[in-house]
């Protein structure tokens, strides 16, 4: 059975659930009431959002998933063991799980050679290629992208896969101190963590900050030095 503390993102109808963008959403139907169920990660996902966008529309998603908790009472039981899953739904890892089980999620063959450098700075010129796109929340280009959807689209360009969500790229690849930061680096703020950027060199980041604003590099220092929080080197 599915429990009363599984993350619901929204109620009937599942093709309006704000986070159906993102991936990993499995509808589960009943007869009468549709609940999208989603991962701890994604809901990560929907509270970054939350704290983006203005009050009155996060009020009204929080509203919706409110309500979807109040039916799961109205539906009684729900067996998952006779729900379909939507084809092609994402799996989804354990961000509890150790590096060594993240680094499987991330280009095989990756090393700390030169080989590996070129990669990454690789990703950063991609991303570069990027600076003046808009910020979306959900997106993950080629047009407009997110934090985390920057992150990914840059890397896949050159083979790398990562996953979607800021919460689950903190864990992948190997931790990297501060002070040992190089180009391609995935660079991590605030509390989360709920922000990620590539590290372009010389104390710069390229990322996409948030609504209204656009692909942009910024220094590292001040604010962003202030909010730090980790790094991760995935090639």
């Amino acid at each position: 059975m599915i429990r009363r503390d599984t993350p619901i993102c929204f109620l009937y109808p599942s093709s309006q659930c704000p986070c159906v963008s993102v991936g990993s959403v499995i509808p589960f139907h009943t007869t009468n009431v549709s609940f999208v169920y989603i991962s701890r990660e994604d809901t990560m996902l929907c509270n970054e959002g939350f704290g983006r966008s203005p009050r009155g529309n996060a009020s009204r998603l929080i509203g919706r998933a409110a309500t979807a908790f109040s039916a799961l009472a109205l539906a009684a039981t729900i067996s998952v063991a006779n729900a379909t899953p939507v084809t092609g739904a994402a799996h989804r890892v354990d961000p509890a799980a150790d590096s060594s089980q993240e680094d499987q999620h991330v280009r095989s063959g990756k090393g700390s050679g030169k080989g590996s450098q070129s990669i990454a700075q690789e990703a950063v010129r991609y991303a570069e290629s990027k600076i003046g796109a808009p910020y979306r929340w959900g997106a993950a280009g080629p047009d407009a992208f997110d934090c985390s959807g920057l992150v990914q689209w840059s890397y896949r360009q050159v083979g790398v896969t990562l996953k979607r969500t800021t919460y689950d790229q903190a864990t992948q690849g190997k931790p990297v101190s501060r002070s040992q930061l190089r180009p391609g680096d995935l660079v991590f703020f605030y509390s989360g963590p709920s922000h990620v950027a590539l590290y372009v060199g010389d104390n710069q980041i390229i990322h996409a900050p948030g609504s209204g604003k656009t692909v942009q590099i910024v220094s590292m220092s001040g604010h962003y030095e202030e909010n730090f929080n980790s790094a991760r080197r995935v090639v």
